[in-house]
């Protein structure tokens, strides 16, 4: 990642009535409280963490929090970790910490820090403050944003959840430079995602700036970051609990939470998951008449581009899969309810879709 020139940190707005919080992004932001200090309204803090993001940016963090009562909470790396046995540790050290009700949770890590962390500040006294400070690309473009937060259970993946916004987004993109190249290639899987639901004319930029993404060019990502966050952004505030509009953040979910749970939350990075998971659903929509093997084959190439994979690793079995999107949130009345599309920025939703293609799409792509 390119670091030679500082570049200015960008601010976008959620904007949901009184509860309205900011997303910063830019370089240094977690060395500096005076980014995030603000946010905070107690003197109580808890900094949930993994084992291997703690080491590298926890002290800087709570540097930041002189003054206050503060401690933290480490989890181990991984999907397989986001389990209510960790939120209740994590209640434990809120209680230990003698929390009150303006206590403040700081999630710093990836995407399971974050929906782990979240989730605990929302059982907390039925529900406490936390700020989001990502580590990792997927988090900084996507579940960083919009109050999504739960944990795993063995039958399927965030189960057990709630809503809970947090009061302030801070994505320092230093942080992406200690990050493996998989799972940095796993978060513009995410990117990717935003540009196909519905926006066309950013899908065509990453397909001109696939090679400087792919480099960690600190601009072109900086750009990309905010384009992805400004759109989730407006969904968010047209449909906080995904009631219509936001349900279609979830293309390539349905899939790729399958494929996650067969792989047992190892097998496959989320952000993996996602990118196979929206090139199934590209080739079922063309299945079923809803869109050409063009804008299938621009998708396809534009992850392979960006080194993400675009096949169902092997030994999964297609009815195994299917039985696992049976239990995905977003279905009805029993009967399947995916994000499909009819090209490339013109996603939507589709209930009553029939197992038999879905099947044979499965079958026509595992091995």
């Amino acid at each position: 990642m390119t670091t030679a020139t500082a570049h200015s940190t960008r601010h976008i707005d959620v904007v949901l009535g009184a509860r309205s919080y900011p997303v910063s992004i830019g370089q240094g932001l977690l060395g500096d409280p005076g980014h995030w200090r603000h946010a905070l309204r107690g003197r109580h803090v808890l900094v949930i963490s993994n084992r291997t993001v703690a080491p590298l940016y926890l002290d800087r963090v709570m540097a930041g929090l002189d003054g206050l009562q503060a401690s933290s909470f480490l989890i181990d790396d991984g999907e397989a970790h986001k389990t209510f046995a960790n939120v209740g540790h994590a209640l434990t050290a809120l209680a230990q910490l003698g929390a009150t009700r303006d206590a403040c949770i700081i999630a710093l890590g990836g995407g399971v820090v974050g929906d782990l962390a979240g989730f605990t500040a929302a059982c907390w006294m039925r529900g406490i403050d936390f700020i989001q400070m990502p580590t990792t690309l997927l988090a900084m473009v996507d579940s960083s944003v919009g109050g999504k937060t739960g944990v795993n259970l063995p039958a399927g993946k965030n189960l057990v959840g709630a809503f809970h916004q947090p009061r302030a987004v801070i994505a320092d993109i230093d942080t992406l430079a200690s990050l493996p190249q998989r799972e940095y290639c796993a978060g513009l899987a995410e990117v990717v995602k935003g540009a196909a639901i519905g926006d066309i004319e950013f899908f065509h930029w990453l397909e001109q700036h696939a090679d400087a993404l792919a480099a960690r060019d600190t601009a072109t990502l900086i750009e990309a970051i905010a384009r992805k966050v400004r759109y989730k952004a407006g969904v968010v505030a047209r449909d906080e609990t995904e009631q219509g509009e936001r349900a279609l953040l979830n293309l390539g979910h349905s899939f790729g939470h399958a494929l996650e749970t067969a792989g047992k939350y190892t097998a496959l990075l989320h952000g993996e998951g996602v990118a196979i998971g929206m090139l199934l659903a590209a080739r079922l929509s063309e299945r079923l008449g809803m869109s050409g093997a063009a804008d299938t084959a621009r998708l396809q190439r534009l992850l392979q581009q960006l080194s993400l994979p675009t096949t169902i690793p092997p030994g999964m079995q297609a009815q195994a899969l299917l039985a696992l999107m049976h239990l995905d949130k977003k279905n009805l009345a029993g009967t399947l309810r995916l994000i499909l599309w009819r090209g490339i920025g013109q996603a939507e939703i589709v209930s009553g879709v029939d197992e038999a293609q879905v099947l044979a799409v499965l079958r026509e792509n595992t091995r």
